[in-house]
């Protein structure tokens, strides 16, 4: 037997649904990440499957509803996410990045929608989906729209980076396809997880710097840039929830406070 629509998906709605919601004033969630390598125990396609199942947590908690993910992002770096080497790593310019997230935007306001979160998942995307939503706010003038932007490691808590990482956090930048995303992925989408080939090499030795044509040395055989061994499930749980809290509070705060005009719950 099929599964039943997600009431809080925007592709398994109706136009009629979809209509209603928006004239609710339901919060449009737009998830974008990437397609590009995470290592040999992780799809392609993380950095795309992460935000949308964050951002489907949190349309739950606020009845908002989340469209289809942007898959394509910025071009991968060599030291952030492995570089051009790998197959299936697929990047877009980042005029073109910035020109769908501006379009789909334009769309949204167009169908009615006037709040909005931008919930990405790939390290290189941030500041060309900051000008798409520039852009797209310079040209439609006062309409009434509000964008929120975030990516979501940046809402990790000291207190939760304690708890993931006992023997000291690498920062994002080296968290490419490790503990994080693969505890992430583990409670999300567990059987997406290769689990028999967890990398568990040492950190990337690259310079503070970039190179181009970009050096293939900088960059462990895996495609991880640090270890990615003490991914747990448990891990993952501890993120989603806190997740679910504070990032649904932001929504709560900048859409659906009183100072919106809407009575919070």
């Amino acid at each position: 037997m099929a599964n039943k629509p997600d009431p809080h998906l925007m592709a398994d709605m109706t136009w009629p649904e979809f209509d209603a919601r928006v004239k609710a004033g339901a919060v449009a969630f737009i998830p974008t990440g990437a397609l590009e390598q995470h290592g040999p125990h992780l799809p392609l396609g993380v950095d795309h499957l992460l935000p949308t199942a964050i951002a489907l947590d949190i349309a739950r908690q606020v009845e908002g509803m989340v469209a289809p993910a942007i898959p394509y992002g910025y071009k991968s770096y060599t030291r952030s996410a492995g570089g051009p080497f790998f197959p299936g790593s697929t990047g877009l310019d980042g005029a073109t990045l910035t020109a769908v997230l501006r379009d789909v935007i334009r769309e949204f306001v167009r169908h009615g929608i006037r709040r909005i979160c931008v919930l990405d998942g790939n390290y290189e995307n941030l500041w060309f989906l900051n000008e798409g939503i520039d852009l797209a706010m310079r040209e439609l003038g006062e309409t009434g729209l509000k964008v929120m932007c975030l990516q979501h490691w940046s809402f990790l808590t000291p207190e939760t980076l304690a708890r993931l990482f006992p023997d000291g956090y690498p920062g994002i930048e080296l968290e490419h396809a490790a503990v994080i995303e693969t505890s992430m992925m583990m409670h999300y989408y567990p059987h997406l997880v290769r689990t028999d080939r967890i990398p568990d090499n040492p950190s990337v030795a690259a310079p503070p710097y970039d190179m181009w044509p970009p050096h293939r040395h900088w960059v462990p055989e895996s495609g991880a840039l640090v270890s990615a061994a003490a991914a747990t499930v448990e891990k993952g749980r501890i993120i989603a929830e806190q997740y679910r809290r504070d990032i649904a509070a932001a929504v709560r705060h900048e859409f659906l406070s009183a100072a919106d005009g809407v009575a919070t719950a």
